[in-house]
């Protein structure tokens, strides 16, 4: 007998942290392919991810740029998605920040000074800088990467 039992939904975090990964797919710096969205309302208003500014070559096509073991060539995917949603005059305001990993320091401050109230990442960043920021002006975080949790 075949079963007609329903295949449960994916949540909403779920559902938008998949398609960070497939935004994630077009990043150009393999020492971090990461992606963001940046959701209001359940709808997605803006899409980032890893690569160089616009004109500049891409590490995937000239190499890395290396400044205290980070690659300094390209631009985080939370900051293209905020950039992203700034060129095009959508306000970030209340919204959510998906992004494959936890926002660092500098992303997180950006995240708070746009608007953003609600940040989900798939897996946690090298280090807890970020939501440390982001639990300090009350703006809720969520990691998914239940290996490792985090507790402010």
């Amino acid at each position: 007998m075949i079963s007609l039992s329903p295949t449960p939904r994916l949540s909403w975090d779920e559902y938008f942290l998949g398609i960070v990964s497939s935004v994630a797919e077009r990043a150009t710096c393999d020492r971090g392919r990461s992606g963001a969205l940046l959701v209001y309302q359940r709808q997605i208003v803006a899409t980032g991810y890893v690569g160089s500014p616009p004109g500049f070559p891409h590490c995937d096509d000239v190499g890395h740029s290396i400044v205290d073991g980070h690659c300094i060539r390209t631009v985080h995917a939370e900051q293209n998605a905020i950039a992203s949603a700034a060129r095009t005059g959508i306000s970030t305001l209340g919204a959510t920040l998906y992004c494959t990993m936890s926002p660092c320091r500098v992303c997180a401050m950006l995240a708070l000074t746009a608007g953003i109230d609600r940040v989900v990442s798939a897996y946690r960043y090298q280090n807890d800088a970020g939501l440390d920021v982001l639990t300090q002006a009350g703006i809720a975080a969520v990691v998914r990467d239940l290996t490792t949790p985090y507790v402010p």
